[in-house]
């Protein structure tokens, strides 16, 4: 099969929300991709229930490996895909129907743009709609990046620049999309999709467990970028960790 689009979802113990989030993708207006589903050792149901869905749509193939951490999974899965363009879902949130007809028909209008993102929804364990993603807010620069993570989701890159910088940098345990998204924007242009076209999930599995590390390998990740660019007798970062409690109605 050699679909112009490959997607990847890689999960590890995700049988609560992985069925949703194929559903997601198989209703997507634009039909001509390839689905990987990389199982990552799981425990659970996970690979039993992506391999219920690839017995019904051909565009699905399931890979089940060992356990080795989303980075390693992630560029793994990739080098296993062929299409022209590629991009990737995390197993417990939703892609909306649109989302990859409109990010393609971004890259096809512009030929120097390497990488396009949408904005996002956040929703809550149950799928409730929680509001528009705070990143999504932040208007991009090359620069901003630096600080601020709003390429965040849902993004679509030519695997032709993918492959230019190398990949994914696996060795970016937390931050590896981070990572990427900086070194993407040191070589091509980057362009926002200004719709809300991807659902992030928040829940118990993915709020608080890892998000002190995730915050650190942020940092590296940054000053890796700064010291890339040139900057760092110009520039440094610093590293801010605050707690703050919000009140809302209910």
């Amino acid at each position: 099969m050699n679909a112009s689009v490959s997607l990847i979802v890689t999960a590890y113990n995700r049988q609560q929300f992985l069925a949703k989030t194929i559903e997601s993708i198989l209703a997507q207006t634009y039909s001509d991709f390839e689905l990987l589903i990389w199982d990552d050792g799981s425990t659970d149901h996970s690979v039993a229930i992506s391999q219920q869905y690839a017995e019904q749509d051909a565009r699905i193939r399931v890979v089940a490996a060992d356990h080795r951490g989303f980075a390693s999974a992630l560029r793994a899965a990739i080098s296993t895909t062929t299409g022209a363009y590629l991009g990737w879902v995390d197993s417990d949130d939703l892609l909306e129907p649109t989302a990859l007809q409109e990010t393609i028909s971004a890259l096809d209008a512009a030929p120097s743009v390497g990488m396009v993102y949408t904005q996002y929804r956040v929703i809550n364990e149950e799928g409730v709609d929680q509001g528009l993603g705070v990143r999504s807010q932040i208007p991009y620069s090359s620069d901003q990046l630096l600080v601020s993570f709003m390429t965040f989701h849902f993004r679509l890159l030519r695997r032709s620049v993918y492959e230019q910088i190398g990949g994914l940098d696996s060795s970016y345990d937390r931050a590896e999309d981070y990572d990427l998204c900086l070194r993407l924007s040191e070589v091509t242009e980057i362009q926002q999709v200004p719709k809300p076209l991807y659902c992030y999930r928040q829940h118990g599995g993915n709020m608080t467990n890892d998000q002190l590390e995730q915050i650190r390998w942020s940092y590296r990740a940054s000053v890796a970028a700064l010291k890339r660019r040139g900057l760092e007798e110009s520039y440094a970062i610093d590293l801010r960790v605050v707690s703050q409690f919000v009140l809302r109605r209910v």
